[in-house]
């Protein structure tokens, strides 16, 4: 546990941890039974199952990450009652960028055509294409996850987040922590990033999580020196600033973010584009409301 953690949001950690451990285990199994001679036929045969059974995942992730919100907002002390409750079954089905889940679980097998085509043997396309479904899995349970998470934070007034990392954390992620932000403010993510919303009000944001100096305290030399480099660790533990020593060496390009929702035909309006549509609170909350978020 990171200091300044919450009991609660450390309980969250590890059930969405298990939460992703079980859906990639599933997962891998049904991806065993693919035949090399049939990528795309043999996949296409398990879709259904293979969307059934993440399903079940996602609903686990969206009910722990509303579930926890009114949690962790009760060990700060903080009572503020939602306008209503979120509704894990608006996040079943549904990629966090808004397509049908279906289609994107299809994708690794269109991974592994593309490197068999690019010369790799079957069983090492086969290989890669099991690489890019944990990817998708462990992104999409926290997604799930945070989207839930989101909608309880959105739900409640005077209610904002601040992230919270999930060690090993990467430095983009890292050099976010302990920041506040407000309900409508979107989480920055890359694939296969787990860090958490933790709910809370500005006004108590400052003694609850840890900030990148504290995290990288934590380590030690040689995982200092892992995360930032010899030198660029050598001049953070002599004072220098970590965020402006991250920007300088990674030119502060940020984060190559998974998206949320979009206006296509056939793609669902995910909490974070209606948040980015909505003018004020409670025109988010009447959005969410509308789209089967909140009931």
């Amino acid at each position: 546990m990171l200091p300044g953690t919450l009991t609660s949001v450390d309980e969250h950690y590890r059930a969405m941890q298990a939460v992703q451990a079980g859906a990639m285990l599933s997962m891998r199994r049904l991806w065993k039974s693919v035949d090399p001679d049939s990528i795309a036929a043999s996949w296409a045969a398990n879709s259904l199952m293979a969307v059934t059974v993440f399903t079940g995942f996602q609903r686990q992730a969206a009910e722990r990450g509303s579930g926890y919100i009114g949690e962790a907002l009760a060990e700060q002390g903080i009572d503020v009652d939602p306008v209503g409750d979120v509704n894990p079954e608006a996040f079943v089905g549904w990629a966090s960028d808004g397509r049908p889940l279906s289609g994107l679980l299809f994708s690794p097998a269109a991974t592994a055509m593309k490197r068999i085509r690019e010369g790799f043997a079957p069983a090492d396309a086969l290989r890669s294409a099991q690489h890019a479904l944990d990817t998708i899995v462990r992104t999409q349970i926290a997604d799930t996850g945070r989207g839930a998470a989101s909608v309880g934070v959105t739900a409640r007034q005077r209610v904002g987040y601040v992230r919270m990392l999930n060690p090993p954390s990467c430095v983009l992620c890292i050099q976010q922590a302990g920041r506040y932000f407000r309900y409508n403010a979107g989480f920055a993510r890359h694939p296969s990033c787990d860090c958490v919303h933790v709910p809370t009000t500005q006004a108590q944001s400052s003694d609850l999580t840890t900030d990148p100096h504290a995290y990288f305290g934590s380590l030690d030399q040689a995982q200092q020196n892992q995360l930032l480099g010899v030198r660029d660790a050598r001049a953070v533990r002599d004072g220098a600033d970590f965020n402006q020593v991250v920007n300088a060496r990674r030119g502060a390009t940020g984060f190559g973010t998974t998206t949320s929702g979009a206006s296509r035909t056939g793609v669902r309006l995910m909490p974070d584009t209606i948040y980015r549509l909505a003018s004020t609170r409670e025109e988010a909350v009447s959005l969410l409301r509308r789209h089967g978020y909140i009931v």
